[in-house]
């Protein structure tokens, strides 16, 4: 292999795996789920203080996420191994092989498929717009799937083709992916830090532009699939191990890259026309969540007062969160 001034090291196989020993039982934890753990975990997080501050109940991300998170896991997995076919259908093959998605192979488009189905579900029962979770989640989610690109450093997958910059990535000889006849010390395009870094700056863009010209509607999560879209669209092209599958000599996952890319303009497109003021509610109408210690004092309102509304409903002056009204719950 490769000297460490030479590239990138591999963490080796027994960094795959974290040995724990507990009242005699000995477990082995994937570093892989590992990382796509703590990616979940600071999404919910994250998802959970911008929604509170759009005048959600806090917590209900919690809610949510029990739809989302197993759908999403279902959904990536499926897409992947339906992309990767020779991977697990062959002779001899385990076909229980298929569930062990601890050892890599999850697709992050079929997981937005998955996890969209998930948190629609999700917020029809909860009460939350659809958009108004989605354009939470966005910028936590793309910061999630940065972490959870660490486990592919780990498993030694999601690498380029060869390279002879100094950052490319050495990558294990018996790796399956590597193509036959290229020589031991070849160093390899380190798509996962790629894809960490390119994620990290898009958290950094959405987040301004949402700032900045105050975008709702699901306008935020838009820039989420044109951004992620776009990166994805160059990665995957200079992937060594693409899908199986290719279409006018392009493969699947580029095509997927490019429609997310489609869809978030036209979402972008659509929404803004059909909304051009801000949500009046994080809830949907008949919803909404009111504070428990919220107190309407019927004394110190004077009848005389005249409240004047926007083109959302909502009254002048005062913040979105603070103009919702009602008494429904979850």
């Amino acid at each position: 292999m490769s000297s460490w001034y030479a590239g990138i090291p591999s963490p080796g196989p027994e960094w795959q795996q974290i040995p724990i020993d507990i009242f005699g039982l000995h477990w082995r934890i994937q570093t892989y789920a590992i990382c796509i753990l703590i990616g979940i975990i600071v999404a919910a997080i994250w998802t959970s203080r911008r929604l509170t501050k759009r005048g959600a109940e806090p917590g209900v991300v919690l809610d949510i996420l029990l739809w989302a998170v197993p759908l999403g896991i279902i959904g990536a997995r499926l897409y992947h191994v339906v992309t990767h076919p020779n991977d697990y259908f062959y002779e001899g093959a385990n076909p229980w092989a298929v569930l062990y998605i601890w050892e890599g192979g999850n697709a992050i488009f079929g997981s937005l498929i998955g996890g969209a189905v998930g948190a629609w579900i999700g917020c029809r029962w909860t009460g939350l717009r659809f958009w108004t979770f989605a354009d939470a989640l966005a910028p936590a989610l793309l910061l999630a799937q940065a972490i959870g690109r660490l486990g592919n450093w780990f498993n030694q997958e999601l690498f380029g083709l060869p390279t002879s910059l100094p950052w490319g990535l050495e990558i294990d000889p018996t790796n399956k992916a590597i193509p036959v006849g290229l020589p031991e010390d070849t160093l390899f395009q380190p798509l996962f830090l790629y894809e960490i870094i390119w994620n990290v700056i898009g958290v950094i863009v959405i987040v301004w532009l949402e700032r900045k010209f105050r975008l709702q509607w699901g306008k935020v999560f838009a820039l989420y699939l044109i951004w992620y879209g776009l990166g994805r669209s160059y990665l995957e092209s200079i992937r060594i191990d693409p899908s199986e599958f290719s279409f006018l000599g392009i493969p699947t996952n580029v095509w997927a890259a490019f429609v997310a890319v489609v869809l978030g303009v036209v979402i972008f497109i659509v929404q803004s026309r059909r909304h051009t003021g801000l949500e009046p509610s994080p809830y949907r109408p008949g919803r909404e969540w009111v504070r428990p210690d919220a107190e309407v004092d019927s004394d110190d309102t004077d009848p005389d007062d005249e409240v004047s509304a926007d083109d959302d409903g909502v009254p002048a002056g005062s913040s979105a969160a603070s103009a919702t009204s009602g008494h429904g719950s979850k």
